[in-house]
């Protein structure tokens, strides 16, 4: 009886021992203001034209990245690639022609079109039909005993004076599917301020090529393009007392577009753990951004170079910590997304092509944006702050070991805002987190909200508060290193919330 409780307490003590962290502290003052300020002004510099997916400047952002972590003496994260590739997809206009009674006009001046949800064509006709604001809905009804099946149709853009959109309907999308349902051939969408992103030659990219829209080819025109077909009835299209009319003029409309077939890949950095190691814990931020429109560069420092410079540094952090002989126990994958601006690519297709494991994955700990301070929080003390997103979707054990280590360590205040199941802005979907989150691996997204350069080329590495981007740091820091040392996986007992992006 003795030798069996002599046997309990000594097996008691190993767990506890086993339990009992090594001090963080020293591996984590080695993250420094200095060193996340001079990288940033690398990683958010004019070299990398802002880090646009499939562009030179992002592979030139990850083949920097790739180099560091070699020189961490981090292994490959994709076999033996640091990188992993996919294909991106993105529909390119090869020419694009308008003309009315054999006048042509010009693109770019005179229309535009939308790339990505027009389809190559060539139409003629001799009648167009003006259908007001182009809407059929619960609002208001345009095409009313109007015949316009076969036919191309003229509308106004926006909506009419002192109106809103019936719930759930977008301006531009809601005349498409109007056009569509009444038979239209194609659409013309009178504006006079056209949307920039419609300027593009290049529409959208995507993982998958797009498949034929269902919509009807739609153009942007200008007053010159309207006059020539609709001739002194222009005032009154403009002032709102224009009535429906057919408008015989021989139009032609012209579009050729293809696809073009990219390549894109995250950067994937391992460091083995210990008894664990074949347990991870991911490390993630996107080093994509905006790149150039025009002369200027998106430079996207806070977004999300604030991310990709600190998944560096604690990558070195923790690379000191196994030199040291202090673990990790289990592994950690420091992954560096692309695509994260188009449409969270990178982490897409990592979750659908993952290198390791996502049932060995304990947890996804991701930062986008923790360089600069929400305006609306610029009063006293309340920006020593960090919002924490999805800390209590997945697992009941993740927010409490979040909390511990910021109450033991870096006393910042947790704001739960982004939380709220009614969060307008959705903050929840819209970073790399959420594709480990809806594979049901648990999460917590670092963000320091919105400011006034969000996706501006004024985001530049000067502006960013990297006091306060080390301490957040410090806090993923101090985190990651209870996920890789305690002795248990996160339980994953909360169901996976209902809901997409």
């Amino acid at each position: 009886m003795k030798k069996f409780i002599l046997l309990l307490a000594v097996c008691a003590a190993g767990a506890a021992q086993a339990q009992k962290l090594p001090d963080p502290r020293p591996f984590a003052k080695t993250i420094t203001a200095d060193d996340l300020k001079k990288q940033l002004f690398i990683v958010a510099s004019a070299d990398f034209e802002g880090r646009e997916t499939a562009t030179e400047g992002q592979r030139k952002a990850a083949a920097y990245i790739e180099n560091y972590f070699r020189t961490l003496g981090l292994k490959p994260g994709n076999g033996d690639n640091y990188q992993l590739f996919y294909p991106v997809f993105q529909d390119s206009l090869e020419q694009a022609s308008l003309s009315v009674n054999d006048q042509p006009f010009t693109f770019n001046k005179d229309f535009f079109v939308p790339v990505a949800l027009d389809y190559s064509a060539e139409l003629g006709s001799s009648e167009v039909v003006f259908a007001g604001y182009g809407i059929s809905d619960s609002t208001r009804n345009d095409y009313k005993d109007l015949n316009v099946r076969g036919k191309i149709v003229l509308v106004l853009g926006g909506q009419p004076a002192g109106t809103a959109p019936a719930p759930g309907r977008r301006g531009f999308i809601a005349k498409q599917e109007a056009a569509q349902k009444n038979g239209a051939a194609a659409l013309l969408i009178l504006q006079p301020n056209i949307p920039r992103n419609v300027r593009d030659v290049k529409g959208n990219m995507s993982l998958t090529e797009y498949p034929r829209t269902i919509y009807p080819n739609s153009y942007y025109i200008t007053e010159p393009v309207a006059r020539a077909i609709v001739g002194d009835d222009l005032t009154a299209l403009q002032n709102g007392s224009a009535q429906p009319k057919t408008y015989t003029v021989n139009l032609h409309l012209g579009l050729q577009k293809s696809t073009l077939h990219l390549q894109s890949s995250d950067v994937l950095g391992f460091l083995e753990g210990t008894d664990l190691k074949d347990q991870i814990v991911v490390l993630s931020a996107h080093y994509d951004h905006l790149g150039k429109r025009g002369n200027d560069i998106y430079y996207g420092a806070d977004d999300d170079g604030s991310g990709t410079v600190s998944i560096l540094q604690l990558a070195a952090a923790f690379a000191k910590a196994k030199a040291a002989g202090k673990g990790p126990r289990r592994s950690i994958l420091f992954l560096a997304n692309s695509g994260e601006e188009k449409g969270l690519f990178g982490s897409q297709y990592y979750s659908e092509h993952p290198t390791y494991p996502l049932d060995k994955t304990t947890v996804d700990l991701n930062i986008d944006m923790i360089g600069r301070i929400d305006p609306n929080r610029k009063i006293g003390d309340s920006t020593n702050y960090v919002y924490v997103v999805g800390s209590d979707k997945l697992s009941t054990d993740l927010k409490p070991i979040s909390e511990g280590n910021n109450k033991k360590y870096s006393k910042l205040e947790l704001d739960y805002k982004f939380d709220d199941p009614n969060d307008r802005e959705r903050i929840y979907y819209r970073s790399d987190h959420y594709n480990f989150a809806r594979k049901g691996v648990p999460i917590i997204f670092y963000f320091d909200g919105i400011h006034a350069d969000y996706h501006q080329p004024t985001d530049t590495p000067d502006k960013i508060n990297y006091d306060i981007m080390e301490k957040r740091a410090h806090l993923v820091f101090f985190t990651a290193w209870e996920m890789a040392n305690r002795n248990d996986m996160l339980k994953r007992d909360i169901a996976l919330p209902v809901g997409s992006r």
